[in-house]
């Protein structure tokens, strides 16, 4: 649910990079963050303990411009990947407006972005949010990996519809393109 500034006349929404650890959640945060104007985008902060990190910053898209006279502003996070920091993610999601899950193209790595994609949808479903109406982007990362999993293998599995991109995080392919994909899913859903 977004949050309302009535003093700054700004909305802010949540999006969530959401996947298995090591799937390039952090690296498409990074990409984005460096990509854009300094007068557009919060500072980066990282959330270390001893084995987690999570990233946070916000920015304005120029492209979306406003709603109702009001400035949109994005809030973006990393989950930490691994499976034992479940409570973490957990609450990652909690205020969530849209998830972008960053699967690893490693063939080895299938059932991880299987399980990873199911405890995604456990959580959001604590939160009683409908995951068929809830605002997800799937990115297939790491696409220049020799023998890439195959598009569209993850929905079948999981019997899911939603978008799905192709990307190369570590280049920056296919991140900007997921960001505004999932923006727009965002911004067309609110009302005011």
């Amino acid at each position: 649910m977004p949050y309302i500034s009535y003093d700054k006349k700004e909305i802010s929404f949540k999006i969530v990079y959401y996947g298995p650890g090591m799937s390039g959640k952090t690296t498409n945060l990074m990409y984005i963050h460096n990509s854009l104007a300094e007068n557009l985008r919060g500072e980066l902060v990282s959330l270390d303990t001893e084995e987690e990190r999570t990233l946070f910053f916000d920015f304005f898209p120029l492209e979306l411009g406003q709603i109702a006279g009001y400035d949109v502003k994005f809030n973006l996070y990393t989950i930490p990947g691994q499976i034992y920091y479940e409570a973490s993610r957990k609450l990652m999601l909690e205020g969530a407006d849209g998830v972008v899950f960053v699967a690893d193209s490693n063939p080895l790595r299938f059932d991880r972005n299987i399980t990873s994609y199911e405890m995604m949808l456990d959580n959001l479903a604590s939160y009683h949010i409908d995951a068929e109406q809830f605002p997800i982007v799937l990115q297939y990362n790491k696409r220049d990996f020799p023998d890439a999993i195959e598009r569209g293998s993850l929905e079948k599995v999981l019997e899911i519809q939603v978008p799905s991109l192709e990307a190369v995080a570590t280049s920056g392919e296919g991140v900007m393109e997921t960001i505004r994909t999932i923006s727009k899913m965002i911004i067309e859903g609110f009302e005011l």
